[in-house]
C-alpha cells in the first residue's frame, strides 16, 4: 500500500508491505531506503533501517495529524489519504475491473455497512475500521457489486490486509 506522507513539510511517498517477518516499509522508492518495521507496543514501533533500531512512537491528534518521536528528536506528520491521494494521481477516474478493499492501516473493524452481493456506488462507505482511537470509514473504489466481506465486525485488521472485493 502507498502512502503519501507530509513530514515536517516535506511530502514522501512510503510504501508498506507484509512480509514472513512483519512488515517493510521503502521511502520513495529507494532500493537503499527500505526499513523494517515491528509494532513493540500500542503506538510504539520498532524501525531497523541500514542496521540500526529506532524506537518510534506515534501520537495522533484530534485533526489526524501525527507526533513522530524518536528518542529526543519529533516530527509533525500527516498522512494523506490514500483514496483521495489515487484520486488526485488518475484524475478522480473510478476503478476498474476486480477491486481488493484493504485496510488502510493495522485497527479493529467496527462495523460491517454492506454484505456479499450488495449493489454499491463509487466512495459509498463499506467498512468503518477504527485505528489510533480514529474511526475511519472505508469507501468502495468504484461502483459495482460486493463479491464477498472476509471480515466480521470486532475483528482485528492490519494493513494492507483484504477487508471485501468489488466487481
Amino acid at each position: 500500500m502507498k502512502y503519501e506522507v507530509r513530514i515536517s513539510g516535506k511530502t514522501r511517498i512510503v510504501e508498506i508491505e507484509r512480509n514472513s517477518e512483519g512488515w517493510q516499509a521503502t521511502l520513495d522508492g529507494e532500493a537503499g531506503a527500505i526499513a523494517d518495521v515491528a509494532e513493540t507496543a500500542p503506538d510504539t514501533f520498532s524501525v531497523l533501517l541500514a542496521g540500526q533500531s529506532h524506537e518510534i512512537s506515534v501520537t495522533s491528534s484530534a485533526d489526524g495529524k501525527l507526533t513522530l518521536q524518536s528518542g529526543r528528536f519529533e516530527f509533525a506528520a500527516e498522512v494523506i489519504d490514500p483514496r483521495s491521494w489515487r484520486g488526485r494521481r488518475h484524475g478522480g477516474v473510478e476503478a476498474e475491473g476486480r477491486q481488493q478493499v484493504v485496510a488502510p492501516m493495522p485497527g479493529k473493524v467496527i462495523r460491517v455497512l454492506v454484505g456479499a452481493g450488495e449493489k454499491v456506488e463509487a466512495d459509498q462507505g463499506l467498512l468503518v475500521v477504527e485505528a489510533m482511537k480514529m474511526q475511519n470509514e472505508i469507501r468502495s473504489p468504484k461502483s459495482g457489486t460486493v463479491e464477498c466481506v472476509q471480515v466480521k465486525e470486532g475483528q482485528a485488521v492490519n494493513a494492507g490486509e483484504v477487508l471485501c472485493i468489488v466487481v
